[in-house]
């Protein structure tokens, strides 16, 4: 199944540097409750500037193991696998909601990498157009039915695309900035989870953790 997605992968964007694939065969294969999607790949384009699309696509289909996860298994800027930025947030949510890493797909709504988001807000459109029929296609053939953003931008976009424009339910971070994670739905039963980005909200806190709302959503 893996393979499948992978050649709908856009062509002009295959030498970019950047990755497509969070998780490894497992997630993307069956049936599957949950979808992650981010934003971008971050990282440094000019140290990563071989690591292309192509190349860390080609990595992932190559592992003999058809459990694999960028959060608990790759090495980021030299760390501990599963231990740099936000790789810890996520592991703890997927923990909390009973859910192994392997069998979770995750990616991006911009398969490009930047160091930060600003850095191609010109070309965010125009790259998550261009990704999208990637993202339509896993939904529809892992029969997927709820979609967790990190993150207002992929949020929003998303959230678009699915015409999910119920507000259903929220949480909102017990601190002074009052944060929130909402959770939209469409006519079609499909949810799509704004929840802050993981790499500024530190999800192990208990006062910003969302993990309960998400739990509930995905029952």
């Amino acid at each position: 199944m893996i393979e499948i997605f992978a050649k709908i992968i856009p062509n002009d964007l295959l030498e970019v540097s950047g990755s497509v694939f969070y998780s490894g065969r497992n997630a993307f294969s069956g049936n599957k409750n949950l979808y992650l999607l981010g934003i971008n790949p971050g990282g440094n384009i000019v140290k990563q500037k071989s690591e292309t699309l192509k190349w860390h696509t080609e990595k992932v289909l190559s592992y003999k193991t058809p459990n694999w996860s960028s959060y608990k298994d790759e090495s980021w800027n030299g760390n501990v696998p599963g231990a740099q930025g936000l790789q810890p947030r996520i592991l703890h949510l997927l923990k909390n909601l009973e859910l192994s890493p392997y069998e979770v797909p995750a990616s991006n709504v911009v398969f490009v990498r930047s160091s930060r988001e600003n850095d191609i807000k010109e070309l965010y459109n125009e790259y998550a157009e261009k990704c999208w029929s990637f993202h339509e296609k896993v939904i529809n053939d892992l029969n997927i039915k709820t979609i967790l953003c990190f993150g207002k931008t992929p949020g929003i976009f998303v959230k678009k695309k699915l015409k999910a424009n119920i507000l259903i339910d929220q949480f909102i971070e017990n601190n002074n900035r009052k944060w929130k994670t909402q959770v939209f739905r469409n006519d079609n039963n499909k949810k799509v989870i704004i929840a802050a980005h993981p790499s500024i909200s530190d999800w192990t806190n208990k006062k910003t953790d969302p993990s309960l709302i998400i739990k509930k959503h995905l029952e």
